[in-house]
């Protein structure tokens, strides 16, 4: 599903080509001018979805964020594909482009780093694009959380340990927390943490946490990954600030708190026990 112009919501088909096709009132369908937004994963080219590469392939207009998206995911663009790096312009620039490529017929893939429905700023411009009537739709991607654990050989969910993941930041320049979002109040679960754009403020995270999770709870860092560059941290709260003295790192990095990260055994999933009953098991 995804937006159609006139208004509303209307069902949308995409075919292997990348074409995609609106259901319009009558039985009658068109070929539909629609922007593509695209996650683009946590960095590794191979890590974007099969959906994404094609619908990358089939628009002639691909708008990116250089600071964040690598340059090999731009190899599945066409050769004459525009290319246009957003990552020095404002809304008003971007929505420019939105409204540009849809007068001249040209379908548009928006790619965004990890996935959309984290941190992706797809919302305002997704505002932005109904208010000027142009399709679109979302395509989602490996998010950064899921990469780095993959990057730690770690589950972030163990029975009898961890059952919840809390995906969540800190407070920053361009966007305040919510009041009742403490990360003392997420931490009072005993949740696994993923801490997004945060690790300029390693030292409130420590300081907040350790009352919480003890001391010696693990903590990773994990900077760029999949990258080729990628940096992994590891540590506890009372050693991981000397960590990062020791490895800086500025930007781009996901910290991962909570005791699932031991890797310590907890209880076995009923799930594949020999006792277990279920519809898929005779």
């Amino acid at each position: 599903m995804c937006s159609c112009r006139g208004g509303g919501w209307r069902t949308f088909a995409l075919t292997p080509s990348g074409i995609l096709w609106c259901n319009l009132r009558g039985g009658r369908r068109r070929e539909e001018v629609t922007v593509h937004f695209i996650g683009a994963g946590p960095g590794a080219a191979d890590l974007l979805t099969i959906r994404g590469r094609d619908l990358l392939a089939s628009c002639p207009v691909c708008l990116y964020a250089g600071s964040i998206v690598p340059p090999d995911m731009l190899q599945y663009c066409p050769d004459d594909a525009r290319l246009v790096d957003t990552a020095p312009m404002s809304l008003d620039e971007i929505e420019a482009e939105y409204v540009r490529a849809h007068k001249a017929g040209q379908d548009v893939a928006r790619l965004h780093s990890g996935d959309l429905s984290i941190y992706s700023a797809v919302a305002e411009q997704v505002r932005r694009l109904d208010r000027n009537n142009i399709p679109w739709t979302m395509t989602p991607g490996v998010p950064a959380f899921a990469a780095a654990a993959s990057v730690l050989g770690r589950e972030l969910t163990v029975p009898g340990v961890a059952q919840s993941v809390v995906l969540t930041r800190m407070n920053g320049r361009a966007s305040a927390m919510p009041e009742r979002e403490k990360l003392e109040a997420f931490a009072a679960t005993g949740a696994t943490l993923a801490i997004h754009l945060a690790v300029h403020a390693l030292d409130r995270i420590v300081a907040e946490l350790t009352p919480f999770y003890g001391p010696q709870c693990p903590v990773a860092i994990v900077a760029r990954a999949s990258w080729p560059d990628q940096l992994v941290l590891h540590g506890t709260l009372e050693s991981i600030e000397k960590e990062l003295e020791h490895n800086p790192i500025e930007r781009t990095a996901l910290v991962l708190v909570g005791p699932a990260l031991a890797g310590i055994a907890g209880r076995e999933s009923a799930l594949y026990d020999p006792d277990y009953r279920r519809r898929f098991r005779s």
